[in-house]
């Protein structure tokens, strides 16, 4: 019985460019291009006084709490804490711990963005 020469068939990349095709319209489609939330950051010039007149709020923020001229508030009452602290344009300077997350963070620049007259500087630690 003789035996057949063994014959080597051409490997098609037509059904891998299929596949890989198939993959870029799926990522390109179910992916979204939109932001969630933005903060605006600015940065301070050389020399910027005070806003006004007023003396300015200190808030200090800890991994698990939050105070408000040195009272601890919690975090859903912070608008409360703060209205009858705002006469005006008020600067507020916020002033985080070494573990405050980044996160944490975020959420207190986007309710302090909602509180009406106040400017926000975020002090950082060194």
């Amino acid at each position: 019985m003789p035996r057949e020469a063994f014959r080597r068939r051409k490997l098609s990349l037509t059904s891998l460019i299929d596949v890989i095709f198939l993959l870029l319209l799926f990522f390109m489609l179910s992916s979204t291009f939109s932001q969630y939330a933005e903060v605006d950051l600015a940065t301070a010039g050389a020399g910027q006084g005070a806003v006004s007149g007023t003396p300015p709020i200190f808030l200090q923020l800890r991994q698990d709490s939050l105070s408000v001229n040195a009272r601890e508030v919690p975090f859903d009452a912070l608008a409360g804490a703060l209205a009858p602290l705002i006469k005006g344009e008020t600067r507020a300077l916020v002033s985080t711990g070494v573990q405050v997350t980044s996160q944490r963070l975020t959420d207190l620049l986007i309710a302090l963005r909602g509180v009406p007259g106040l400017s926000v500087q975020v002090l950082v630690p060194s």
